[in-house]
């Protein structure tokens, strides 16, 4: 490969770092034309960018990157090595993981960089699919910061009103004096 054309992959690949806050490193060699066509339709429907690059070529990426925590990834790269870039943290886990459970062995997880912690090895797909999104994360803050609300208001609704009216009317002979 000529010098040009590895700067231009390398800098493809650093673009699509910057632009995709997760990607996983995975391992599809083996899977026949229709398979990978299949995972790729897969991959686009899901919103995954799904690329095959050079290990030597993703590891300069990383030295690059100067990220202790990037650097974790570099046992990964060895044999076959393709990229998942995505928005969403959990969605490849969970392909690859649908793909596992339908007898496939492949795509199988290197290695990622999730949420800006590394994950090495095949055995962290189960903690990868269990990943939530920052807006499922928000969701739940919200839904437990609700859950007292809804119970004063509850208890409003119910019999409460008179106690709380007549404190609410101290309150405010109080503040007048």
């Amino acid at each position: 490969m000529k010098k040009e054309l590895k700067e231009q992959v390398i800098a493809a690949i650093k673009a699509n770092i910057a632009q995709y806050p997760n990607f996983y490193i995975v391992d599809i060699a083996g899977l026949n034309a229709g398979d990978t066509a299949a995972l790729r339709r897969d991959c686009f429907n899901e919103g995954i960018k799904l690329t095959v690059v050079k290990n030597t070529l993703l590891h300069k990426v990383i030295k690059d990157a100067q990220n202790p925590e990037m650097e974790l990834l570099v046992p990964a790269l060895e044999g076959n090595t393709a990229l998942m870039y995505t928005e969403a943290p959990a969605v490849p886990a969970k392909l690859i993981k649908k793909y596992n459970k339908a007898g496939s062995e492949k795509p199988a997880l290197k290695a990622a960089y999730v949420q800006e912690c590394a994950f090495v090895g095949a055995d962290k797909l189960e903690e990868l699919v269990n990943i939530k999104s920052r807006e499922e994360l928000i969701g739940q803050i919200i839904g437990m910061l609700q859950s007292p609300m809804q119970n004063v208001i509850s208890a409003l609704q119910n019999g409460g009103g008179q106690k709380i009216a007549g404190l609410v009317k101290t309150l405010e002979e109080k503040a007048n004096k």
